[in-house]
């Protein structure tokens, strides 16, 4: 919230009407882009929408990244796959003995 030092000076009393309808229409576009970041902040409903997109996104980004790492260097996958393969075997090996 603004303190009343930085707000700028308000109309003298030997202000005109010129002067004084311009202050009138700055308050109100103040107030109006005060109830607008109000209201956006009140809408859960579309702060949620938005989040999950940021979410999302954020998911894809870093799928591709992986994707792109993978490609890359695809020993990393290729032991992976080779090291599950061989825990599998090793317990089915386990299991029939």
């Amino acid at each position: 919230m603004a303190s009343a030092d930085s707000l700028p000076p308000e109309p003298g009393p030997d202000a005109d009407i010129d002067e004084l309808q311009a202050d009138i229409e700055k308050t109100r576009a103040e107030l109006g882009e005060t109830v607008g970041a109000l209201s956006d902040k009140l809408d859960v409903k579309t702060r949620a929408h938005d989040k999950a997109a940021e979410t999302k996104e954020a998911v894809v980004q870093r799928a591709h990244t992986a994707t792109e790492s993978a490609k890359s260097n695809p020993a990393v996958p290729a032991g992976v796959v080779v090291a599950v393969v061989a825990a599998i075997g090793l317990l089915w090996w386990w299991r029939r003995r």
